[in-house]
């Protein structure tokens, strides 16, 4: 006969969860906190899970039938930074959650995981945006400190917090964060596939973008400073190559106007079939921002069979095997892609290669499996609060 606690383990681990997804980014911005939590809402709704998702942003009240909570925010460096909101304890305990997710947090995340705190429901903080990584950028070093004392503040009291890389956690660690694991990003391996190089459209976008043949070199990603895509001028010499980007951003106009008469397409911000089609109608994807904590637009382009060359710092180092499934590149010395993008353009046997290691790379990445590794950690963390509970009523 099970024992009370197993059958209570059985329970936490086969019951239908009722999540609160506190998120400081969701639509109608689109980045890569929102594209992990509209996958994670996916997820939730194809098994059954519960879930309210507040945030500072809502263009409805609903996402698949799930209800949406805008707070209050104000900008800052191009984002909607969420405010704290006085009922959002009350939401939480009206609600009734098994596990509160918070994604990327900040103002709003920090004061959800102090919440929780206090109603006894288990947390899960997902570090996404290493905004310590644009201070340099945006010229506001010295307050780099203060901002990293409050990434700990943040995360410390969470029941678990999950970082998309080693290099993440370790940094969680070194502020103090105690309970940290290492939880990566999915891709959509049937969107995002190889075979669609051959498809009408996919030729119809090759002709557009490089109407007298030739090769193409893409990027997709937001346009913002960090993204470093001006560097792209410095593949402006490689012969016989057209250039697309695709994205949006405050950065837009200015690329736009320094690569005017330059052999480059700007698409604008693309999603679905649109975005699959545009990755197959590429030759090799390059990347260039020095500050990811992750690089969701690189696994996009391995799923697309697409040789990747980004820069040897941050996120890129988990995602490409040097040599194997792309190449990294000094961060900052200039004309460091040129070599590896010519050697791809120019070796048709390399180029292929390269571009099947680099969806052998991806192939145990689905959405699918990756979300079942949080809901895995969800359970995880209300088991850890269960025995505590249970712990401490035994003492009493």
């Amino acid at each position: 006969m099970p024992t009370a606690r197993e059958k209570w383990v059985s329970y936490l681990w086969n019951v239908k969860l009722r999540v609160a997804i506190v998120t400081e980014s969701f639509l109608p911005s689109l980045n890569g906190v929102t594209n992990s939590v509209l996958r994670i809402l996916d997820t939730f709704r194809q098994q059954g899970h519960e879930a309210i998702i507040i945030s500072p942003t809502a263009p409805t009240p609903q996402h698949l039938g799930y209800k949406v909570i805008r707070t209050a925010s104000v900008p800052l460096l191009q984002f909607q930074v969420g405010m704290p909101a006085l009922w959002l304890q009350k939401a939480l305990a009206d609600f009734k959650p098994d596990v509160v997710h918070v994604a990327s947090p900040f103002i709003l995340g920090g004061q959800a995981i102090a919440a929780a705190n206090r109603l006894g429901i288990p947390s899960v903080a997902i570090y996404q945006t290493a905004l310590t990584g644009y201070l340099d950028r945006y010229n506001m070093t010295l307050a780099k400190p203060l901002l990293d004392r409050m990434t700990g503040a943040i995360h410390a009291p969470a029941t678990l917090n999950l970082a998309p890389t080693k290099e993440t956690a370790d940094y969680l660690a070194g502020l103090g964060v105690k309970r940290v694991a290492v939880w990566g990003r999915g891709v959509d391996l049937d969107l995002y596939h190889p075979n669609r190089k051959f498809e009408p459209e996919t030729a119809e976008l090759r002709a557009r973008f490089a109407p007298n043949g030739g090769r193409i070199v893409g990027y997709v990603g937001r346009l913002a400073a960090e993204k470093q895509v001006h560097r792209m001028a410095e593949l402006f010499d490689l012969p016989n190559t057209r250039f697309v980007i695709v994205g949006d951003g405050p950065e837009r106009k200015k690329l736009e106007a320094d690569f005017a008469g330059k052999p480059v397409t700007f698409t604008g911000r693309l999603s679905g079939l649109d975005l699959a089609r545009t990755y197959a109608s590429f030759d090799t994807f390059v990347h260039f921002g020095t500050e990811e904590t992750f690089g969701q637009t690189i696994q996009e382009a391995q799923a697309s069979g697409l040789p990747v060359v980004a820069p040897e710092s941050g996120g890129p180092r988990y995602l490409i095997e040097n040599g194997v499934s792309g190449y990294l590149v000094h961060p900052s010395k200039k004309h460091a892609y040129n070599k590896p993008i010519k050697h791809l353009l120019d070796d048709a046997g390399l180029h292929a290669r390269i571009g099947e290691q680099a969806r052998r790379a991806v192939l145990q990445k689905s959405w699918e499996a990756n979300n079942a590794r949080l809901i895995e950690h969800y359970r995880e963390t209300m088991e850890s609060v269960a025995n505590q509970r249970a712990a401490r009523i035994a003492v009493a």
